[in-house]
């Protein structure tokens, strides 16, 4: 979810430069770090559309007069520097690129524009009767920096359902991969069969204007972000459930309850944590590599279904999102051992 979410705020390049050091842009910055939540005080705002893209729409001019403001005022500050060892070293501490969505501290742990996670449970709505943020309510805070109402968030949830189904095709390509392949390399497939119907590509080829950008990836993206979970979970089931598939409810559940049922998990504190984990995976700031990925391959106006297959590839290095694998079997081996 958080590449997709990436790859929109790529295409219409608006992110402030909230990585950046203090020490360099000085009070200005002050506002605008990611260290705090931000205010946004607009009609737009204060309009309160229900739907994501409008409210996205509202954001734009604001986060492109910050851009524009800094640009102007810092442009030709220098960051700072970059040595042999670091150019050798993957460019380690190199700051050379602003992200604005969220924020990792060693000892704090993530930001989500400004909110700690404990905050996030506090302020995001809910399932009814649930504790966990919606993951769609983290999808909105993510791309407006604003905490949605309940009603946007239902209004969202209906949009992602309506968007939900596999298209024709989809479903018979992952089912003709050999069950044995990794379930990341499978997903890498389905995530490219998914892209016969990008909205980009199409109006791309069709001549559609630079100020139009934003707006066929974000089309792409929510598709994309709707349709992930039916092909996270028919890999999952086809892998380790003898490719007994269960039938996607999105309009009946949330993005994680919906993932969790087609999984074959019928349990509410399973849908808390399913919740929980896609709230706190949802971004991890932009310097790691699928984050960084995905904004690279869209830098080339490459489709956000290109863009998230490629950051998917780098997820799944061992020194990636591999690791969790890894720390996984390491529990099950130590578990065996101990009894």
């Amino acid at each position: 979810m958080a590449s997709s979410m990436s790859t929109i705020l790529r295409a219409y390049s608006t992110t402030a430069a909230s990585a950046a050091p203090m020490a360099v842009l000085g009070p200005w910055m002050s506002r605008y770090t990611a260290t705090k939540p931000r205010q946004y005080n607009t009609a737009a705002s204060a309009a309160h559309p229900l739907d994501l893209k409008s409210a996205v729409a509202a954001k734009i001019p604001v986060f492109s007069q910050e851009v524009k403001e800094l640009r102007e005022k810092y442009g030709e500050n220098q960051l700072g520097t970059c040595s042999v060892n670091q150019a050798y070293q993957g460019m380690r501490s190199v700051k050379c690129m602003t992200y604005e969505t969220s924020l990792l501290d060693s000892e704090e742990g993530i930001r989500f524009r400004g909110y700690s996670i404990p905050e996030c449970q506090k302020l995001l709505p809910t399932a009814k009767g649930g504790k966990e943020p919606l993951p769609e309510s983290l999808l909105w805070l993510l791309l407006t920096g604003d905490v949605p109402s309940n009603e946007q968030i239902d209004h969202l949830k209906a949009d992602l359902a309506r968007r939900s189904k596999l298209p024709d095709g989809v479903a018979q390509v992952l089912d003709s991969v050999s069950s044995d392949l990794h379930p990341m390399s499978q997903l890498g497939i389905g995530l490219l069969a998914l892209q016969k119907d990008s909205v980009m590509a199409r109006e791309y080829a069709a001549g559609t204007t630079k100020n139009k950008y934003w707006e066929h990836c974000f089309e792409d993206s929510l598709n994309l972000i709707a349709r992930m979970p039916e092909v996270a979970a028919r890999i999952y089931r086809k892998t380790y459930k003898g490719a007994k598939y269960i039938p996607s409810q999105a309009s009946k559940y949330d993005l994680g309850a919906n993932l969790a049922h087609m999984m074959g998990f019928n349990n509410s504190d399973f849908d808390e944590l399913m919740r929980l984990y896609l709230t706190i995976h949802a971004d991890h700031e932009g310097g790691n590599v699928s984050a960084h990925t995905v904004r690279l391959v869209g830098s080339a106006l490459s489709d956000p279904y290109y863009a998230v297959a490629g950051g998917m590839c780098g997820l799944a290095g061992p020194l990636h999102g591999l690791a969790n694998q890894e720390v996984l079997n390491w529990l099950l081996e130590l578990r065996a051992k101990l009894g």
